[in-house]
C-alpha cells in the first residue's frame, strides 16, 4: 500500500529545494552591530515589535514610545524602557528564563523595516531607570539587549499591505471594543461600556 504524499515541508533541504539559495543582497546586509547606516532607523522609530521565547512558547509584544525610545548605548547594546502596561510581563518573564530576543522596527511612512536579533537581560539599575524618566516617571525595568545580528527588511510586505495609506484605515466602530471583548469573555464581570468610556482618561493618567 502506497503511503500518502506529504505536503508538509519538513527539513531545511526541502525549503532550499523550493526557494533556492538567498541572493547576495539578502546576506551582505547582515552585520553583528549597529552601523552608521542602520543607526538612523532606530533613532527615528517610535514603534517596534519585541519577540521573546520561553518554556510555554513564543511571544510578540508591541513597544511604542517617543521616536528613538530604544536607546543605542553602543554599537552592540540597545536599551528599551519597559513602560507601564497591563502587568502581564510576558516578555520580561520570557527573557529572565531565555535571553533570546528579536526586534522589528517600523518607521511611519517608510517601507523598509529593521530587524535586530540578540540576547537580553532585564535591568533595574537605579541610574539606568532614572535616565529613562518621562514626565517625572521612570520605568520599572529596562531591557538591555546585546546585538548579534542587524539587517533591513525590504519593503514588499508593507507595499503589499498598503499599511501607511490613510484611505485603508479600518473604522474602529466595525470591530468589537476592548470593553465588549472583556465583558463577553468574563460573562460581564469586567469591561463593558464603562470600561471603554473611562479608558482614554485612565490611559492618559498612566501613560508613563
Amino acid at each position: 500500500m502506497e503511503r500518502p504524499v506529504s505536503h508538509i515541508v519538513g527539513s531545511e533541504a526541502d525549503l532550499e529545494a523550493i526557494y533556492g539559495a538567498p541572493g547576495e543582497t539578502s546576506t551582505v546586509k547582515v552585520v553583528d552591530r549597529i552601523t552608521p547606516e542602520y543607526r538612523p532607523f532606530i533613532d527615528v522609530s517610535p514603534f517596534a515589535l519585541l519577540a521573546t521565547v520561553g518554556p510555554e512558547g513564543a511571544d510578540c509584544s508591541p513597544r511604542g514610545d517617543q521616536a528613538g525610545f530604544v536607546r543605542i548605548a553602543d554599537d552592540k547594546t540597545l536599551q528599551i524602557p519597559d513602560r507601564r502596561g497591563n502587568n502581564r510581563v510576558d516578555s520580561l518573564r520570557n527573557i529572565v528564563r531565555d535571553p533570546r530576543v528579536a526586534l522589528l522596527f517600523l518607521i511611519p511612512g517608510l517601507g523598509n523595516t529593521l530587524r535586530v536579533n540578540g540576547r537580553a537581560v532585564v535591568s533595574v539599575e537605579p541610574a539606568l531607570l532614572e535616565s529613562f524618566k518621562v514626565e517625572g516617571r521612570a520605568p520599572r525595568s529596562v531591557i538591555v539587549m546585546n546585538v548579534e545580528a542587524v539587517y533591513f527588511q525590504c519593503a514588499r510586505a508593507l507595499v503589499r499591505s498598503d499599511l501607511w495609506n490613510p484611505a485603508k484605515h479600518v473604522d474602529a466602530k466595525s470591530l468589537p471594543t476592548a470593553g465588549q471583548i472583556l465583558a463577553s469573555l468574563s460573562c460581564g464581570s469586567v469591561g463593558g461600556e464603562a470600561y471603554d468610556k473611562e479608558w482614554p482618561e485612565r490611559a492618559k493618567a498612566t501613560m508613563w
